[in-house]
């Protein structure tokens, strides 16, 4: 059946064809069927077509070759060779079964105006001429028949039509639908890409900055001092396995499933906020914290938030505030939200800061990515934040979460404790 389909939808003027052969042979085996035969039974060989009658009918069925390519004109030459066989065959042949094909065809092949339109227009002149011009009396039942065979036709072309219509249309909504959902997951991998290159620069940048600057360190005082040195160079080796465990923690989240489980400690919060600041005390810049103690608790994703921007900007002075530069952090709640601040005192915007922009919109004039990482991650929870120059000198960061707003763009937190809800 399948193999019949598919060659018949490779070769359609051959299936027509066959179908005008058989019609063919349909309408001459009829012209030799009375049906008024005694006892009203079908009366094979008790007629006999005429000539006439044999070339309309072979007329009618070459025209159905082409029904396909022009509906409209075969079935008004079907029509015509119809009228003809109606209004002078006696006895009567069936050419008007290559109409009634052929208005099936138009039926199946048009809309539903032109459907009605032409079936009336068929069913009344065939209908019309059978009754008026022909040879059996108007209430003959083969008058009769011809307008029932017409309707028919009509009206199942105008079903198939419809059917095709209908497949058709639960075929492109699939199709709609499964672009759509790949359309959706490319979306969600560029994003999680993106999230996985804002998290990776944050811990590579801050982890990174304070390796150059103890190395530095160590190496100043290596001869005179070599205490210090080794200080520094400690702090040098606890800065990098701090590195090295984020990075894996964040290279996690990439692994399939199969592969060994990710790392199952809590994602960094403010709750390590004081560790943070002492690896850049250690580092040598000063910074001063004031926060509320015994705060509520955040949820997962504003407290990722929160410790990273921190983290960044308290990076950035680091990187470009100059040696003798001293950063202020605040953490304070201000009814629904929290209000994070990060202040230093270094040369503000008179310097080429690599993620201190000049104006507080743009990306950084050195292409840093810092600034524009933070504000990603504050916007995702519907906040906001503030980065420009203080007056007088210096740099100030200022952003506001909200801890029980909409977090529809929220990404989950980091590691394994994202079964938090973000808005409670």
């Amino acid at each position: 059946m399948n193999r019949f389909v598919r060659w018949a939808r490779t070769h359609p003027l051959a299936l027509d064809a066959t179908l005008a052969l058989g019609v063919l042979l349909c309408m001459v085996a009829g012209s030799f069927v009375d049906p008024h035969g005694p006892e009203g039974t079908y009366a094979w060989g008790a007629r006999t077509p005429n000539v006439l009658s044999l070339v309309l009918m072979l007329l009618g069925a070459a025209a159905l070759v082409f029904r396909r390519r022009a509906p409209l004109c075969v079935l008004a030459a079907t029509s015509a060779v119809s009228v003809v066989e109606l209004a002078t065959g006696d006895p009567r042949a069936p050419v008007v079964m290559a109409a009634v094909v052929a208005l099936f065809t138009v039926a199946a092949s048009t809309d539903r105006p032109t459907t009605w339109r032409v079936g009336l227009a068929s069913m009344a002149v065939l209908t019309g001429v059978a009754m008026f011009a022909g040879p059996l009396p108007w209430y003959s039942q083969e008058n009769l028949a011809i307008f029932a065979w017409t309707g028919m036709a009509a009206a199942a072309g105008d079903a198939v039509r419809s059917r095709r219509a209908f497949v058709t249309a639960i075929r492109e909504r699939a199709e709609r639908a499964e672009r759509t959902r790949e359309e959706e997951a490319r979306r969600r991998v560029a994003e999680e890409r993106l999230r996985i290159a804002r998290d990776l620069h944050d811990v590579v940048a801050h982890h990174i900055a304070l390796v150059n600057v103890q190395a530095g360190v160590a190496a100043h005082v290596m001869d005179r001092r070599p205490d210090q040195a080794k200080e520094a160079l400690g702090h040098v080796r606890e800065a990098s396995r701090s590195a090295l465990g984020e990075l894996r923690a964040t290279v996690g989240l990439l692994r399939q499933t199969g592969d060994p489980e990710a790392p199952t400690e809590p994602a960094p919060g403010l709750d390590r906020l004081d560790d943070l600041v002492d690896t850049f005390r250690h580092a040598g810049l000063p910074v001063e914290v004031a926060r509320a103690k015994d705060a509520p608790a955040l949820p997962a994703a504003v407290d990722l938030a929160a410790f990273r921007v921190v983290q960044e900007a308290l990076t950035n002075v680091q990187k470009h505030a100059g040696p003798d530069a001293k950063a202020e952090v605040s953490v304070v709640r201000v009814g629904p939200n929290v209000e994070i601040t990060v202040l230093d005192n270094g040369p503000g915007a008179t310097a080429a800061y690599g993620d201190h922009p000049s104006e507080p919109d743009e990306p950084g004039a050195n292409g840093g990515h810092g600034l524009l990482g933070m504000r990603e991650r504050v916007t995702a929870l519907s906040g906001a934040l503030t980065a420009g120059p203080r007056y007088g000198g210096g740099f100030r960061v200022h952003a506001i979460l909200p801890t029980k707003a909409r977090t529809g763009g929220a990404r989950p937190a980091e590691g394994t404790n994202t079964s938090e809800d973000a808005t409670t």
